[in-house]
Protein backbone atom coordinates (compact mmCIF):
# COMPACT_ATOMS: atom_id res chain seq x y z
CA UNK A 1 0.00 0.00 0.00
CA UNK A 2 1.06 3.46 -0.53
CA UNK A 3 2.63 5.94 1.86
CA UNK A 4 0.29 8.53 3.28
CA UNK A 5 1.86 11.59 1.78
CA UNK A 6 3.71 13.94 4.15
CA UNK A 7 4.14 17.48 2.21
CA UNK A 8 1.29 19.60 2.01
CA UNK A 9 0.70 20.03 -1.76
CA UNK A 10 0.48 15.67 -1.13
CA UNK A 11 -1.78 15.55 1.93
CA UNK A 12 -4.61 18.69 0.32
CA UNK A 13 -4.85 16.37 -3.05
CA UNK A 14 -4.73 13.57 -1.11
CA UNK A 15 -8.24 14.64 0.89
CA UNK A 16 -9.69 16.11 -1.84
CA UNK A 17 -9.56 12.61 -4.30
CA UNK A 18 -10.68 10.97 -0.61
CA UNK A 19 -13.56 13.42 -0.99
CA UNK A 20 -14.77 12.62 -4.37
CA UNK A 21 -15.53 9.41 -3.54
CA UNK A 22 -18.16 10.62 -1.64
CA UNK A 23 -20.23 12.40 -4.31
CA UNK A 24 -23.72 12.46 -2.98
CA UNK A 25 -23.98 11.87 1.07
CA UNK A 26 -20.47 13.31 1.80
CA UNK A 27 -17.82 12.44 4.25
CA UNK A 28 -17.49 12.90 7.63
CA UNK A 29 -13.33 14.17 8.96
CA UNK A 30 -12.95 10.35 10.59
CA UNK A 31 -14.06 8.62 6.86
CA UNK A 32 -11.65 11.15 5.21
CA UNK A 33 -8.71 11.33 7.49
CA UNK A 34 -8.90 7.18 7.88
CA UNK A 35 -9.09 6.72 3.56
CA UNK A 36 -6.66 9.27 2.85
CA UNK A 37 -3.99 7.80 5.74
CA UNK A 38 -4.05 11.31 7.79
CA UNK A 39 -4.39 11.66 11.08
CA UNK A 40 -7.83 12.59 11.87
CA UNK A 41 -6.45 16.41 13.56
CA UNK A 42 -4.58 16.93 9.90
CA UNK A 43 -7.44 16.00 7.96
CA UNK A 44 -9.35 18.36 10.16
CA UNK A 45 -7.21 21.62 9.67
CA UNK A 46 -6.90 20.63 5.63
CA UNK A 47 -10.89 20.65 5.75
CA UNK A 48 -11.18 23.71 7.18
CA UNK A 49 -8.41 25.43 5.31
CA UNK A 50 -9.85 24.28 1.69
CA UNK A 51 -13.14 25.68 3.45
CA UNK A 52 -12.70 28.94 3.80
CA UNK A 53 -11.12 29.52 0.21
CA UNK A 54 -14.56 27.77 -0.91
CA UNK A 55 -12.82 24.27 -2.20
CA UNK A 56 -14.73 22.31 -0.11
CA UNK A 57 -17.97 22.95 1.60
CA UNK A 58 -19.25 21.77 4.86
CA UNK A 59 -22.79 20.65 6.04
CA UNK A 60 -23.32 22.13 9.60
CA UNK A 61 -26.73 20.31 10.52
CA UNK A 62 -24.41 16.61 9.82
CA UNK A 63 -20.74 17.58 9.73
CA UNK A 64 -20.50 16.01 6.85
CA UNK A 65 -17.77 17.38 3.71
CA UNK A 66 -18.33 17.95 0.31
CA UNK A 67 -16.25 19.20 -2.74
CA UNK A 68 -16.88 23.05 -2.55
CA UNK A 69 -18.34 25.41 -5.28
CA UNK A 70 -14.82 26.96 -6.65
CA UNK A 71 -13.72 23.53 -7.61
CA UNK A 72 -16.39 23.60 -9.76
CA UNK A 73 -15.63 26.95 -11.33
CA UNK A 74 -12.27 25.69 -12.04
CA UNK A 75 -13.39 22.72 -13.24
CA UNK A 76 -15.35 24.62 -15.64
CA UNK A 77 -12.03 26.19 -16.90
CA UNK A 78 -10.08 22.79 -16.82
CA UNK A 79 -12.67 21.39 -18.99
CA UNK A 80 -12.02 22.90 -22.02
CA UNK A 81 -8.78 21.66 -22.12
CA UNK A 82 -9.08 18.53 -20.66
CA UNK A 83 -12.42 17.27 -21.01
CA UNK A 84 -12.65 14.67 -23.53
CA UNK A 85 -15.93 13.15 -22.50
CA UNK A 86 -17.49 14.79 -25.16
CA UNK A 87 -15.44 12.15 -27.52
CA UNK A 88 -16.69 9.25 -25.18
CA UNK A 89 -20.28 9.62 -24.97
CA UNK A 90 -21.38 8.40 -28.70
CA UNK A 91 -19.14 5.69 -28.17
CA UNK A 92 -20.34 4.61 -24.65
CA UNK A 93 -24.28 5.28 -25.76
CA UNK A 94 -23.09 2.55 -28.80
CA UNK A 95 -21.89 0.27 -26.31
CA UNK A 96 -24.66 0.08 -24.04
CA UNK A 97 -27.34 0.33 -26.57
CA UNK A 98 -25.67 -2.95 -28.65
CA UNK A 99 -25.42 -5.03 -25.38
CA UNK A 100 -28.19 -3.84 -22.87
CA UNK A 101 -25.10 -3.29 -20.13
CA UNK A 102 -23.97 -0.31 -18.37
CA UNK A 103 -21.60 1.12 -20.19
CA UNK A 104 -18.72 3.57 -18.96
CA UNK A 105 -15.80 5.82 -20.11
CA UNK A 106 -12.81 5.82 -17.45
CA UNK A 107 -9.54 7.86 -16.86
CA UNK A 108 -6.34 7.18 -15.96
CA UNK A 109 -5.37 9.53 -13.13
CA UNK A 110 -1.93 8.62 -11.63
CA UNK A 111 -2.08 5.44 -9.97
CA UNK A 112 -6.29 5.20 -10.23
CA UNK A 113 -8.81 4.99 -13.13
CA UNK A 114 -11.45 7.64 -12.28
CA UNK A 115 -14.60 7.23 -13.63
CA UNK A 116 -16.11 9.75 -15.73
CA UNK A 117 -19.43 8.85 -17.98
CA UNK A 118 -22.02 5.91 -17.20
CA UNK A 119 -25.05 5.01 -19.49
CA UNK A 120 -27.36 1.80 -18.89
CA UNK A 121 -28.70 -0.05 -21.11
CA UNK A 122 -31.81 -1.80 -20.96
CA UNK A 123 -30.87 -5.00 -19.12
CA UNK A 124 -33.01 -4.41 -16.20
CA UNK A 125 -30.50 -6.00 -13.69
CA UNK A 126 -26.97 -3.87 -12.90
CA UNK A 127 -23.88 -4.04 -11.16
CA UNK A 128 -23.28 -0.55 -9.73
CA UNK A 129 -19.65 -1.16 -8.65
CA UNK A 130 -18.47 1.20 -11.30
CA UNK A 131 -20.36 5.04 -11.09
CA UNK A 132 -18.88 8.36 -11.93
CA UNK A 133 -16.68 9.38 -9.57
CA UNK A 134 -15.34 6.22 -8.70
CA UNK A 135 -11.70 5.86 -8.08
CA UNK A 136 -9.96 2.64 -8.20
CA UNK A 137 -6.13 1.66 -7.82
CA UNK A 138 -4.69 0.47 -11.29
CA UNK A 139 -5.10 -3.29 -11.31
CA UNK A 140 -8.62 -2.87 -9.61
CA UNK A 141 -11.95 -3.33 -11.99
CA UNK A 142 -11.40 -3.72 -15.25
CA UNK A 143 -10.69 -0.62 -16.41
CA UNK A 144 -7.76 -0.23 -14.23
CA UNK A 145 -6.76 -4.15 -15.80
CA UNK A 146 -6.23 -3.02 -18.74
CA UNK A 147 -4.50 0.17 -18.19
CA UNK A 148 -2.23 -1.18 -16.18
CA UNK A 149 -1.79 -4.18 -18.91
CA UNK A 150 -1.12 -1.77 -21.63
CA UNK A 151 1.86 0.24 -19.71
CA UNK A 152 5.49 -1.03 -20.42
CA UNK A 153 6.70 -3.06 -18.49
CA UNK A 154 8.90 -1.08 -16.45
CA UNK A 155 6.31 0.92 -15.57
CA UNK A 156 4.01 -2.28 -14.68
CA UNK A 157 7.17 -3.38 -12.40
CA UNK A 158 7.78 -0.45 -10.81
CA UNK A 159 3.53 -0.29 -9.95
CA UNK A 160 3.59 -3.79 -8.70
CA UNK A 161 7.16 -3.08 -6.60
CA UNK A 162 5.79 -0.04 -4.77
CA UNK A 163 2.02 -1.65 -4.28
CA UNK A 164 0.22 -3.85 -2.63
CA UNK A 165 -3.39 -4.44 -3.20
CA UNK A 166 -4.08 -7.52 -1.13
CA UNK A 167 -4.04 -4.85 1.67
CA UNK A 168 -7.56 -3.91 0.84
CA UNK A 169 -8.36 -5.92 -2.10
CA UNK A 170 -7.77 -9.89 -1.41
CA UNK A 171 -5.53 -12.22 -2.37
CA UNK A 172 -6.63 -12.75 -5.66
CA UNK A 173 -4.76 -8.65 -6.33
CA UNK A 174 -1.67 -10.19 -6.01
CA UNK A 175 1.07 -9.14 -7.86
CA UNK A 176 1.23 -12.76 -9.07
CA UNK A 177 -2.47 -13.11 -9.78
CA UNK A 178 -2.49 -9.71 -11.55
CA UNK A 179 0.76 -10.66 -13.55
CA UNK A 180 -1.55 -13.31 -14.93
CA UNK A 181 -4.81 -11.27 -15.88
CA UNK A 182 -1.88 -9.19 -17.46
CA UNK A 183 -0.71 -11.60 -19.59
CA UNK A 184 -4.15 -12.84 -20.61
CA UNK A 185 -5.12 -9.35 -21.32
CA UNK A 186 -2.38 -8.51 -23.68
CA UNK A 187 -3.32 -11.56 -25.41
CA UNK A 188 -6.97 -10.97 -26.21
CA UNK A 189 -6.57 -7.07 -26.08
CA UNK A 190 -9.13 -6.55 -23.30
CA UNK A 191 -9.33 -6.71 -19.61
CA UNK A 192 -12.23 -9.43 -18.09
CA UNK A 193 -12.94 -9.16 -14.13
CA UNK A 194 -15.00 -12.01 -13.18
CA UNK A 195 -16.47 -11.01 -10.31
CA UNK A 196 -13.51 -9.75 -8.09
CA UNK A 197 -14.58 -6.81 -6.29
CA UNK A 198 -17.90 -7.78 -5.95
CA UNK A 199 -19.41 -11.20 -5.81
CA UNK A 200 -21.11 -11.62 -9.47
CA UNK A 201 -20.96 -8.36 -11.14
CA UNK A 202 -18.67 -8.75 -14.27
CA UNK A 203 -16.86 -6.19 -16.24
CA UNK A 204 -14.79 -6.08 -19.36
CA UNK A 205 -12.88 -2.84 -20.73
CA UNK A 206 -10.65 -2.05 -23.38
CA UNK A 207 -7.79 0.78 -23.09
CA UNK A 208 -8.17 3.98 -25.21
CA UNK A 209 -4.08 5.44 -25.73
CA UNK A 210 -3.35 9.36 -26.44
CA UNK A 211 -1.07 10.76 -28.66
CA UNK A 212 1.84 9.33 -26.95
CA UNK A 213 0.44 6.11 -26.79
CA UNK A 214 -0.05 5.70 -23.93
CA UNK A 215 -2.90 4.15 -22.23
CA UNK A 216 -5.23 7.14 -20.69
CA UNK A 217 -8.82 5.99 -20.85
CA UNK A 218 -10.56 2.97 -20.77
CA UNK A 219 -13.88 2.15 -22.17
CA UNK A 220 -15.64 -0.76 -19.47
CA UNK A 221 -19.06 -3.08 -19.68
CA UNK A 222 -20.54 -4.59 -16.76
CA UNK A 223 -22.70 -6.51 -16.01
CA UNK A 224 -24.17 -9.60 -13.76
CA UNK A 225 -22.34 -12.67 -14.32
CA UNK A 226 -24.72 -14.74 -16.29
CA UNK A 227 -24.65 -11.85 -19.03
CA UNK A 228 -20.62 -12.64 -19.49
CA UNK A 229 -21.03 -16.21 -20.18
CA UNK A 230 -17.55 -17.63 -21.58
CA UNK A 231 -19.30 -17.92 -25.52
CA UNK A 232 -20.63 -13.89 -25.00
CA UNK A 233 -16.88 -12.33 -24.23
CA UNK A 234 -15.54 -12.57 -27.27
CA UNK A 235 -18.68 -10.53 -29.20
CA UNK A 236 -18.76 -8.03 -25.71
CA UNK A 237 -15.23 -8.12 -26.31
CA UNK A 238 -15.14 -7.71 -29.73
CA UNK A 239 -17.11 -4.62 -29.52
CA UNK A 240 -15.42 -2.64 -26.87
CA UNK A 241 -12.36 -2.75 -29.06
CA UNK A 242 -13.52 -1.42 -31.72
CA UNK A 243 -15.03 1.29 -29.77
CA UNK A 244 -12.07 1.92 -28.23
CA UNK A 245 -10.03 1.89 -31.64
CA UNK A 246 -12.82 4.82 -33.16
CA UNK A 247 -12.30 6.53 -29.78
CA UNK A 248 -8.12 6.76 -29.28
CA UNK A 249 -8.45 8.01 -33.86
CA UNK A 250 -10.74 10.39 -32.52
CA UNK A 251 -9.01 11.79 -29.46
CA UNK A 252 -5.57 11.96 -31.58
CA UNK A 253 -6.68 13.92 -34.49
CA UNK A 254 -8.78 16.29 -32.15
CA UNK A 255 -5.46 17.25 -30.16
CA UNK A 256 -4.95 18.78 -26.94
Amino acid sequence: MNSPPTDVTGRIAAVLRTLSGFPDNGASTSQIARASGLARPTAHRLLAGLAEQGYVDRDHRTGRWFLGPELYLLGEIAAQRYDVTQHARAGVHRLAAATGESAFFSARRGDETVCLLREDGDFPIRSFVLYEGARFPLGVVSAGLVVLAMLPDREVDDYLARTDLTVHWGRQHSATALRERIARTRETGYAVNPGLVVEGSWGMAAAVFNQSGKPAWALTLTGVDTRFRADRRPELGALLLREAHALTKALRTAGP
